[in-house]
């Protein structure tokens, strides 16, 4: 994450978290040995185990903590050799809950607008070059600057947008180069990604993916592009992100985000054909309940390799279409470089 994407944005959750536990363990407060378990380290916090699961993984990644065979983590690299320690969390001095309490707040405010800014912003990505006027945007949306940061620094973070020489918020533009780069890092990220994760998907939620996945296939040649949306989610999001690397969780979603949100849009304009999707996304998810890793990966590769050739032929079709008259009015098109 860049200087000015954390300077836009209040810290996060799970950021709040790791930057707890990361000061304790480097100050000797949280013991050699000691074992984290996401559950009490969530009620010390006052939040969910989502962001401390991914604050163990980071702090994971990093070699401050590692997994041992019980449950959870134990402070310090494997290599230390520390029997584990068990003992209760609450009194080893960890507390954030005020810092905690504004982060959510905080959150409450960028989310209700969050997907709402992303769809509009994608809407003009095919379309060329775009500024994003932080004051129009506030007024649009009706809140302050200092949300709309947010949303835009959370933005950047995932590759959407982008800030010029001139401190100056740009989207687009979505070219065939763009494109074609972009699924290079898919393909390459994605199907070692979704290996790594599919061990920690739950068997019932693949079957509940499947059966979303054959009554869409049941109901006709154009899905609902909600349905299609979410089915979407359920391979590229919910399988593939469910990685417990962190790092490449992260690189994953910088370069997904332009590609589901585009094509989310061009579902929307009645110009995407969806049924080559939903066959790949079946093929894939069937291996999965199999556990047939190896094998779903490789379908997910051949499945990505047809999704950029039909993304470039989407932005041929694009480029006849005018621009739409109703795009959100905080963006104005611009020959601005980023």
């Amino acid at each position: 994450m860049t200087d000015t994407a954390t300077n836009a944005s209040p810290p996060r959750l799970y950021e709040i978290v790791e930057r707890a536990l990361r000061s304790s363990i480097g100050a000797g407060r949280l013991p050699a040995g000691l074992v984290l378990l996401e559950g009490p380290i969530a009620e010390v916090f006052q939040t969910s185990r989502a962001p401390v699961q991914r604050a163990l993984a980071r702090l994971e990644a990093d070699g401050l903590i590692h997994r041992f065979e019980g449950r959870g983590y134990l402070v310090g690299p494997e290599a230390a050799g520390a029997a584990p320690l068990r003992a209760d969390i609450r009194g080893f001095g960890l507390d954030a809950a005020e810092e905690i309490d504004e982060a959510q707040q905080s959150r409450a405010s960028w989310e209700r607008i969050y997907a709402t800014a992303e769809r509009q912003i994608a809407s003009c990505l095919v379309f060329g070059r775009y500024r994003i006027v932080e004051a129009e945007m506030a007024d649009h949306f009706g809140v302050s600057r200092t949300v709309v940061r947010d949303v835009l620094g959370r933005l950047q973070e995932r590759g959407l947008i982008e800030k010029n020489a001139s401190s100056h918020w740009i989207a687009g533009p979505l070219t065939a180069r763009a494109i074609r780069e972009l699924y290079e890092m898919r393909r390459l990220l994605e199907p070692p990604a979704l290996v790594s994760a599919a061990p920690s998907v739950p068997s019932g939620d693949i079957e509940a993916m499947l059966d979303r996945l054959r009554r869409a296939e049941a109901a006709g040649p154009r899905p609902p592009p909600e349905t299609m949306d979410e089915i979407e989610e359920d391979l590229h999001v919910r399988c593939v992100l469910a990685t417990p690397n962190a790092r490449l969780a992260d690189a994953l979603r910088h370069n997904q985000l332009p590609l589901l949100a585009t094509h989310a849009f061009t579902r929307s304009l009645g110009i995407a054909d969806d049924q080559p999707i939903l066959t790949e996304h079946r093929l894939v998810l069937e291996l999965l309940a199999q556990e047939a890793w190896p094998a779903a990966a490789a379908v997910l590769e051949t499945h990505l390799q047809a999704a950029e050739r039909r993304a470039v032929a989407r932005l041929k079709t694009l480029a006849v279409i005018p621009v739409p008259a109703n795009l959100a009015p905080y963006l104005t098109k611009t020959s601005e470089h980023g």
